[in-house]
């Protein structure tokens, strides 16, 4: 991970001294989440109902737990916090690339923004099919890969340096909620030195080497250009660790003014009460003040306590955070089952999760 200009006034200094990588962090899921499966069985025998998680936030569909529209979503956070969510317009995908290519960008008009925008699918998670598009032509191309059929989400571009997912849970009928977890997002970049091509210099960088099958199809065609000396090239642009994006545990940084900040955007949010806060910033200080954020994307249950993937956590300490955070998932689910909301049948639940992979298996490569 290289230091680079504009980080560090939005975000606290890369701790270099760090690991790599834990020793578990690219773990198959299968492997990692065995002994949560065990605790979710117990949970749903414990409050007596395997769908719970679907009551989490129930104005959302499936609860937020999968499948779920961003546009549907985006559209509960209403009244005086709407402004923090950065503007988008939505997108069918139909007919020619070319022609919907004006069509988005009137549409972006109308929504008050142009480019840099970035483009995603409106179903999707972990990064999927997330690219930048900084032009038209970028755009063109990005709809002529976006399969048809499917909706697609083209938002303004938050030019801010800084990025964090923002934990936030609230009891049903409580007035206040708390930040559960608080990650901030580095962008590892490597540094040319005018001699190594862009492949020798991530195969080179002792945390890159080790995850290499993650960046270098995204230079396909770059692999042998040699960046010149002190040129930094960034090797992911979506904020997802899966995708190569370095995490760090942020939660000896949360303030209660962020919590009360949080409070009153989840008050606009109707029965919101689980969920992640995807932020970009340009100054931590400000975050820490509750001020001065944008935020990217919001979802419900499916949402993750991602601090547990910096290289510094334990195990046990990981699995312990997500056995805390199903264990809240359930209660709120059943708070929400006593206040008379009824959840989802698994048949409408089991095509939703298999649409959103059929449909993710089509997306264009995520940047």
């Amino acid at each position: 991970m290289r230091d680079v200009p504009g980080t560090r006034q939005a975000l606290p200094p890369f701790d270099q001294s760090a690991p790599a990588l834990s020793w578990f962090e690219f773990w198959p899921a299968w492997l990692f989440y065995l002994p949560m499966w065990l605790w979710i069985g117990w949970l749903a025998f414990r409050h007596r109902g395997v769908r719970l998680p679907l009551l989490a936030n129930p104005r959302f569909p499936a609860g937020g737990l999968v499948g779920e529209s961003k546009r549907e979503i985006f559209a509960q956070l209403r009244g005086e916090e709407c402004a923090t969510l950065a503007p988008y317009a939505v997108l069918f995908r139909s007919g020619s690339a070319a022609t919907q290519l004006v069509d988005a960008e009137i549409r972006m008009k109308r929504a008050g923004f142009t480019y840099p925008a970035v483009a995603k699918p409106d179903m999707g998670c972990r990064g999927a099919g997330v690219r930048p598009v900084r032009d038209a032509r970028e755009l063109l191309a990005y709809l002529a890969a976006f399969p048809k059929r499917q909706c697609l989400i083209i938002q303004e571009m938050a030019q801010a340096e800084g990025e964090a997912g923002i934990f936030y849970i609230r009891k049903p009928g409580a007035k206040q909620g708390e930040i559960f977890s608080l990650t901030l997002k580095y962008f590892p970049h490597i540094l040319g030195d005018g001699i190594r091509t862009i492949e020798q210099l991530i195969r080179g960088d002792a945390r890159a080497a080790r995850i290499a099958h993650l960046y270098l199809p995204r230079f396909a065609g770059r692999l042998d250009d040699v960046p010149a000396s002190g040129e930094a090239i960034r090797l992911v642009f979506a904020g997802n660790h899966c995708r190569g994006a370095i995490f760090r545990d942020g939660r000896r940084w949360i303030t209660e003014a962020m919590r009360a900040r949080f409070d009153r955007i989840a008050d606009c949010i109707p029965d919101f009460h689980f969920g992640r806060f995807d932020i970009r910033f340009a100054d931590f200080g400000a975050l820490r003040r509750g001020e001065d954020f944008t935020i990217v994307e919001f979802n419900g249950a499916g949402a993750e306590a991602t601090h547990i993937w910096d290289s510094r956590m334990t195990l046990t300490g990981a699995w312990r955070t997500l056995m805390h955070q199903y264990a809240m998932l359930f209660e709120i689910g059943a708070a929400n089952r006593a206040r008379g909301h009824r959840p989802e049948s698994l048949w409408r639940v089991f095509r939703r999760w298999r649409g959103e992979k059929r449909a993710s298996l089509r997306y264009p490569p995520t940047a």
